[in-house]
């Protein structure tokens, strides 16, 4: 068990209930600190459902089988807990973007995803135009249920389709076949304008035929929105301790290319590493992600990045769902608490920010991270001479070949 690190000078809390102890450390965090943030940035609202049908063996999310079914309205209770609990920390802030993540959210009931956003709007003022997405899984689709989400107000569908190769799919762990990931789409077309596509690339055997017959596919849909992943070997996965053939090199590189240029002829805009979209499609929530703006994540293993005046802090709610339902009845939900040090504090913004094919307003650098522009102009100007980076007066960027070389180019902002 990790405790949560407390925050220096934080007052006794020990007699206190979990209400007062949140309280005492919100108000904590509204203490003078190392920084001084002119304005709070953009907030959103993640909520993690940890169960799935089936672990996939190149998943490294904090995903659960549920393989006798899932304490549903168990877990709902504790989400509404861990946000009333939540609220001192971010009162008085308005929730711009709702992401319901898995694990496989659409294995919710529709009553149950009914409740859990009635709790979320009691709660918290959402924006008049929030976006609400909901992460699915083609082998979880019934139409009757997809029309009562739309009901309930999610407003944008993120479909984890991979492949429409049912024999990649397979080799993936893959619940559903080609068929049934056409069928999703269908539904999904029927209830909601706006949905996203995850596709994977660099599949066991998968040749640069069957990668772009994929792509093709998923365009001929009319998705507005693709995230085209590449597949890689995580640690702690089956595939990790069981390495399947992947393509080379060479071989996924030029799928990558392949793939970028079929996306651009077909006009979808290549606004973040592995993210295209159509016209004002765009994904609002991961878009305040990369722009190093605030999220609050409630649920088993989520993370939050809130911002206060004079401090940036990060949270981490308990991973195990059993753990997390008993932390959340005792009081004691988060595992960890830590506050972004200012040595740190410009490399975590400069990750987020050049993974965006348009970068960053020179002056979001000091609103989002309270520090002046010239701490990195160092590393700036060693990235320019390299060609890693564009700058003017208005915008820094990754140049075409800081994007690909993006690792390199990140790991230059870090504090020596």
């Amino acid at each position: 068990m990790i405790p949560i690190k407390p925050v220096s000078g934080l007052p006794s809390t020990k007699k206190n209930t979990p209400a007062e102890l949140n309280a005492n450390v919100a108000q904590k965090f509204m203490q003078p600190g190392s920084l001084s943030l002119a304005a709070l940035p953009p907030l959103a609202l993640y909520i993690h459902i940890p169960w799935c049908v089936k672990k996939c063996p190149y998943c490294d999310f904090n995903s659960h089988e549920a393989k006798n079914g899932f304490p549903e309205d168990e877990y709902l209770s504790a989400l509404r807990l861990d946000l009333e609990r939540a609220l001192p920390a971010i009162w008085g802030r308005k929730i711009y973007t709702i992401f319901i993540g898995g694990g496989t959210p659409s294995l919710l009931s529709a009553a149950g995803l009914d409740r859990l956003l009635s709790d979320v709007r009691t709660l918290l003022p959402l924006d008049g135009a929030v976006e609400i997405t909901m992460e699915a899984n083609p082998g979880t689709f019934e139409a009757e249920k997809f029309r009562s989400y739309r009901a309930s107000g999610v407003n944008r569908l993120s479909i984890g389709i991979q492949s429409f190769n049912s024999q990649h799919l397979q080799a993936l762990g893959r619940i559903h076949d080609g068929d049934e990931a056409r069928r999703a789409i269908e539904i999904a077309q029927t209830h909601f304008d706006n949905f996203n596509l995850d596709l994977m690339y660099a599949l066991p055997k998968q040749t640069l035929s069957e990668a772009r017959l994929d792509v093709q596919t998923a365009i001929a849909s009319g998705a507005p929105h693709l995230s085209l992943y590449h597949l890689t070997l995580e640690p702690n996965t089956l595939f990790a301790k069981y390495p399947p053939a992947l393509p080379d090199d060479d071989a996924s590189a030029e799928m990558q290319d392949e793939i970028t240029e079929i996306m651009t002829a077909a006009e979808y805009q290549h606004y973040e590493v592995s993210a295209y979209a159509k016209e004002k499609h765009q994904a609002r929530h991961n878009l305040n992600y990369w722009q190093f703006g605030d999220y609050l994540g409630i649920g088993a293993g989520a993370h939050s990045k809130l911002s206060f005046p004079h401090r940036v802090v990060r949270e981490m709610r308990y991973k195990n769902p059993k753990a997390y339902m008993q932390a959340v009845s005792e009081g004691r939900e988060i595992q960890e608490s830590n506050e972004i040090t200012r040595d740190d504090m410009a490399f975590e913004f400069m990750l987020n920010t050049l993974r965006l094919t348009d970068g960053f307003p020179v002056n979001l650098f000091a609103e989002r991270t309270g520090l002046s522009l010239t701490t990195i102009e160092h590393s700036l100007h060693n990235a320019e001479k390299k060609g890693l980076i564009y700058r003017d007066h208005q915008q820094i960027r990754a140049t075409e070949l800081g994007m690909r070389f993006l690792n390199d180019l990140q790991q230059m902002f870090l504090k020596n």
